[in-house]
């Protein structure tokens, strides 16, 4: 498989079945602001983003007119700085896509 093209209509790189997927910092947290209770969660001494159905609770799944999944983060203008560290098309992504792109609920393209 190779990187989508949008992001939009991938989504993998936000789904994982591990609580401690995104580590939240301190910086992270005061970005997200008032969202940050929403999205995310101590696990003792670390804040993490919560994940929810498989994915990261800042994730909005939505279907477009022809029924394709679509997917939108919520906090993007105040997401974590390793959410904004990976960028579309980087051997990172392509790995997220090698790794759970064949995982029942993902749809790539």
């Amino acid at each position: 498989m190779f990187p989508p093209q949008n992001c939009q209509r991938c989504g993998v790189c936000c789904f994982s079945k591990l609580e401690t997927y995104v580590r939240v910092t301190g910086d992270d947290w005061s970005r997200l602001g008032g969202e940050a209770e929403r999205v995310a969660h101590f696990l003792g001494h670390r804040a993490y983003l919560r994940m929810e159905q498989g994915h990261c609770a800042a994730l909005a799944v939505r279907e477009d007119r022809e029924g394709r999944r679509e997917f939108f983060c919520t906090v993007y203008a105040t997401r974590p700085q390793i959410c904004r560290d990976l960028e579309r098309g980087s051997p990172e992504c392509a790995g997220e896509i090698e790794l759970k792109g064949d995982r029942p609920g993902i749809e790539i393209f």
